[in-house]
Formats: C-alpha cells, structure tokens, sequence
C-alpha cells in the first residue's frame, strides 16, 4: 500500500469533518507480503504459490428416488512451503444436515451420507480430537459443512496425497440456499442443476492457510484450482451438461443430434439441437436405459452439471476473444437448456453471445473455456446463480426479457470473477459481485443503449438504506451482516457505484488500465482486497488510502451541496458544502446567460484538509443561470435535490 498520508490537515486549527485514516491491512496479509508471496505493489510475489488438485468424480443420479450416488479419487499436491497434519474438505451439502449451522431457513434433507474415506488407497474411520493427539491415529473429524482428515504421516511440502470417497445425498428441490430459492436441486420431475455436490478439498493459502470458515448458506465460494475428468450416469432420455469439454458426444447423442451438435459449435447463428417434440430421440438407446456422459476441465474452482428431461437444447458459437495468441479470434460454445413455459428464453443464446463476447473485450481476457450453458431452472431459483461454465437461472416470465438479459450477463460474468480471480466470497462477497454488478450493468447499456442503463441504476440501489443504520460496512465479513438487505447492498450496488466512482476520479483510460491490470495479474491465483487496492495505487500512482478507507471500511455517505451563489458586477462567488464524510472531489459546471459553460473543480485535498465548506471565485461579466454538481453523474452523492442552483429560483 502507499505510504500513509501525512499533516491532512495543516490549514486549519479546528477540524471540521472526520478524516480517513491510513489503511492497516491485517498481520496475515502483511505476512504474506514479508513472505514474498504478495507485494506492496498489488502484484504477486516472486515467492507466490497455490496448492493443486486432480479430480476423477463420478456421479449417478436416480430421477425416481431424487438422489445422487458419487465417488471420487482425488491427488492433492502440497505447493505450499509448509508441512500439513491435517487436510481439510468442504462439504457444502451438509448444509442440509439437521444441527449444521445456517443463516437462515434451508431444507433438511440429511445432508452427505459419506460411506467410505480412504488416504493412500487404506480406508479411514472417524475419530475425535483426543485421540488424534494422545495416539496420533489416522482418521477423520467431521464437523458441519467440513471434513478434517489426518493421514499417518504429515503430508511435506512438495509432497502429494490420494483420497478415495464414496458418498449419496437427496437432491433437495433448493440447495445450497434458504427462503424458497437454490443454488442448485431439482424442478417439475423433469429438471436437476447439481452443485455442492462432492468432497471438495479446501483452500489453504498464503494469507490465512486452510480456509475453514463454514457453508451458512448465503456467502458462496472460496475454491483451490484444479483439474476434473468427470462422468455422470442418468436414465438414457435425459441430457446432460456440465463443466467442462464435453468429450463423449458420440457415446451419449443420437445420430441426428451429434450431427446438430457439431453444426452449432461452427455456427453464429442459434441452431435448436433438440426440440420439445424431439426430445424422446435426442440420445442414443443403451441395455440397461442408463448413459454415462463425460467431461474433462482444467484449471477451474468447481463443477457442476445439469440434467433436464424436458428442456430444449439449443446452440452457437459466439467470440471468445485470442484465448491462444496467437493474434486470431478464438470462440465458445452456447448452450441454452429451457422448458416450454419460459417464454421469454426464445432469445437467450443471444444474451449469452453478447454478454461473453461484450465482457472478454471490456475486461481484457479473454473467455478460455470450451463452452458457457445457461439452463432455466424456474422452481429452483427465482434469480441466477453461477458456476464454472454453467449457470441456473429463473424462468424470468414476471421480470421480462430485458431482466433477463441483464441477471444473464451477470451470471456469465462471474466466469471472470469469481472463476479466472477466485476470491474469497465468504469474507469478501463484494470483490465478486460487485465486480459483476459493474460489468453486467455496462453489458446491460451496450445491449440496450446508454440511454437506457447507466450508472444511476445501480446508485439507486445503493441508495436505498445509505447513511442509515441498516447499511454495513463493505470489509464485514460478509456472512456477518445483520440483514438480508444489507448484505446485498454492501455485497453488489455499494460495490458496483464504488468502481464507477472510482472510474469518474480516475477518468475512463486510467481506470481501464488498472481495471484490466489488476484482473490480468491475479487471473488464476487467489486476490485479496488489499491486492486490489494496491494495484489501483501501483498503476494510477496516486495514493488511494483516503478512497479505500472512505468507502470500504466506512458507512460514510458522499452529499455535496451548492450554498449559495451570488454575483456582483463581475465577481461570481460559488459556495460549495460537503454534507457527507466521503471526501471526492468536486466538479462544478457554470452555465451563463449566453449559454456557455464553465467547468471548476474542488479538489479532494481540500476536504482532506479538514474543510466543510469552500468558496469558488469566478470573473463573468454575463450573468450565471444555473450551477451544477457532477452534472454527468459520475459519482454516488445521497442528495442530488442541494446539487443544483438556479437563477430563476433567487
């Protein structure tokens, strides 16, 4: 970070406002950067590292009983300097198990049954902590929504350890997620979206080590990288599509499908695959009615797959950006899953052509993975939700097409972030979501025009309870906000109008080139807040403590005001409050009688100075006619009504 700023206020004996102080990032951060794993620079350092895992999962599901039958074998490579006793697994769908603890109502449907562990090929039973320690035994500890394993021998760094599991859940008709809405489950008997669904191991990193916060149900992921070749098994007339290459099309489509399939994956324009009345002779027959499909994925936080009975299956390719560099455009598979009812999802192959081909240009990178599905899950979800590749999303028939669209490119923006940047959600929801809120509300107005999405849709949203008590501060841990609203505004639209403010104090250009060098350092690798922050001051080379402060680890408002305006022959005397605690800059515009304009400017020094009010000295002998405030709206004042003067109300 940059040095702290020094004598903020020299001008004046009695400060008049609160003054942002230096940010402090926390020991385990500043750690990392003595370690040379992270630096002051925002970049990563000479000495970062990530753990890796290889993952071979199976899945079965059985349509008439609702559940999933898995098992798994899974290598995890120790990258990190230090020797682990202990590894820790995530088992996000003991969610649903009675006695776990949860933010708020979710279905109990027992959770992960877990009928074998096994380390190194030898299976493991469960133990406790006393005897862990008294008789240094293998075994395991289950505990909520993770599972700690200890093998024989402490696993060294450099080393690599295998894992067996065998497991089965009820498919919960909203998982992963509580009041009537999923993250994944099932829908109509005709529609499965499988998530949180297997052993996953869990984060251990440079700044915290093994991230072992628990699933509560309402902050979503914090997920290592890793490698999958995964097969599922469904009755034969369902398709099936997850994360990852799909490799067995031959295997699994009937002749007229894989012909269409093929055709789509060359195409621009959208080609139905299979129709609603085709759907009965989409896949391939087989002895005992089942197929198993197979996918392989590299390099990606999670998997998750769908399985529909009754949802068309439509396809093209869109721009994906130069995934290999070779100085040609590269492209991605769309896939679009929809039943009959949703009928605004006629044209969502589109939606998702645009969003990913609008955010690999505006973000930088380009979109690296061989496809990007949306299935509709109308009884699952009400919104959307996001995984590698794959997105759950509402039928949309109340909202309309245009919320359709917009909760589309939100989804599929998450395949940068939180998928390229895997950020740790559960502490620091807002790096995500509101990375995505900012990116599916530019996407929203080059698909629809500026004039009808700007930045004020999202300020509005914001707006609702800034400055009150309701508000929370952004560097909360997210899952500990105190109600449901204030986590959504500190987690998307405080966030979202933090970066257009931010856009607006550095200017489009410079702000682009931070935006894009920050996503480009940290593509693949774990950022944390301050990484971000410090890219920003790295690149802009200005100190930004003051902007972090204010409105990441504060619930102070911006509210800039025009006192007064008087003018006496030629002398134009323009006095400008500042209401709020966020100190911003100012920028006025003059209009005069003859209609030309004039443009001032209060530089934020001077609120950081202590100051509440300043005096803007003009000379026009033609008389002023109206005064304005950020008359281009670039940042997030609560009280536009005192931003503007007009001579016709003197």
């Amino acid at each position: 970070m940059s040095e702290p700023q020094k004598d903020l206020a020299p001008l004046v004996d009695r400060i008049e406002r609160p003054l942002p102080y230096p940010l402090q990032p926390p020991a385990s951060y500043q750690m990392a950067v003595n370690n040379g794993t992270r630096t002051e620079s925002g970049e990563p350092g000479e000495n970062y590292w990530q753990n890796y895992s290889y993952y071979t999962l199976h899945a079965e599901i059985d349509p008439e009983s609702n559940m999933l039958y898995g098992n798994s074998q899974v290598t995890f490579d120790n990258n990190s300097p230090h020797s682990q006793r202990v590894i820790v697994v995530e088992l996000a769908q003991n969610l649903h198990k009675a006695g776990t603890p949860k933010n708020e109502y979710v279905e109990i449907t027992g959770g992960m049954d877990l009928s074998r562990i096994s380390v190194d090929g030898t299976e493991i039973e469960e133990t406790n902590i006393y005897r862990r320690w008294t008789q240094e035994e293998a075994g395991y500890i289950l505990d909520g929504t993770h599972l700690y394993i200890y093998p024989d021998e402490p696993l060294e760094s450099g080393d690599s350890i295998d894992f067996g599991f065998e497991w089965s859940f009820e498919i919960p008709e909203h998982g992963a997620a509580g009041d009537g809405s999923g993250r994944m489950g099932r829908s109509r008997e005709n529609l499965f979206y499988i998530a949180y669904w297997y052993p996953q191991i869990a984060v251990y990193d440079d700044v915290i080590g093994w991230y072992n916060d628990p699933f509560l149900g309402k902050a979503e992921f914090y997920h290592g990288f890793a490698d999958y070749d995964v097969t599922i098994t469904a009755p034969e007339d369902w398709l099936v599509m997850s994360t990852g290459e799909f490799v067995n099309p031959e295997n699994t489509l009937s002749e007229e499908t894989l012909e269409r399939y093929r055709k789509a994956g060359e195409s621009d324009e959208v080609i139905t695959i299979a129709d609603f009345d085709e759907l009965d002779e989409a896949t391939l027959d087989s002895e005992d009615d089942k197929l198993t499909w197979r996918f392989q994925a590299y390099n990606i936080i999670d998997v998750a797959f769908s399985a529909t009975l009754e949802s068309k299956w439509e396809s093209a390719r869109t721009k994906a950006g130069d995934v290999d560099g070779d100085g040609e455009m590269d492209y991605t598979r769309i896939n679009t899953f929809y039943r009959e009812p949703a009928k605004f999802w006629t044209d969502q192959t589109k939606y998702a052509q645009h969003s990913i081909e609008f955010l690999a240009e505006y973000t930088g990178k380009p979109y690296p993975w061989p496809h990007m599905t949306s299935v509709e899950g109308a009884g699952i979800i009400g919104g959307g939700m996001e995984h590698p590749m794959m997105t759950v999303i509402g039928d949309y028939n109340s909202a309309g097409a245009v919320r359709l669209y917009g909760v589309t490119a939100h989804e599929l923006a998450h395949m940068w972030i939180p998928m390229m940047l895997s950020t740790n959600e559960r502490r620091y929801t807002w790096i995500d979501e509101g990375y995505t809120q900012f990116h599916d509300n530019l996407a929203s107005a080059d698909y629809y025009g500026p004039d009808r999405f700007d930045q004020l849709d999202v300020f509005a949203s914001y707006m609702q309870i800034a400055g009150t008590e309701l508000e929370g501060e952004l560097m909360r841990w997210s899952d500990y906000h105190y109600f449901s609203n204030t986590y959504s505004i500190a987690s998307y639209d405080k966030p979202a109008s933090i970066l257009y403010a931010l856009k607006g104090l550095l200017g489009e250009d410079l702000f682009m080139e931070a935006h894009r060098e920050f996503i480009d350092r940290w593509a693949f690798k774990h950022p944390y807040p301050w990484d971000m922050f410090s890219t920003f001051e790295d690149v802009t080379g200005r100190d930004l403590s003051w902007f972090w402060r204010s409105w990441y680890y504060e619930t102070w408002v911006l509210d800039h005001g025009i006192a007064d305006v008087s003018q006496n022959g030629d002398e134009v005397l323009i006095n400008v409050e500042d209401h709020g605690n966020v100190p911003m800059p100012v920028v006025v515009e003059v209009e005069f009688e003859d209609n030309t304009t004039q443009t001032e400017m209060v530089d934020v020094d001077h609120w950081l100075n202590g100051y509440r009010t300043k005096q803007i000295e003009i000379r026009s002998e033609i008389p002023v006619v109206n005064v304005r405030i950020d008359p281009d709206f670039e940042f997030p004042d609560v009280d536009r009504s005192n931003n503007q003067w007009s001579s016709e109300n003197e």
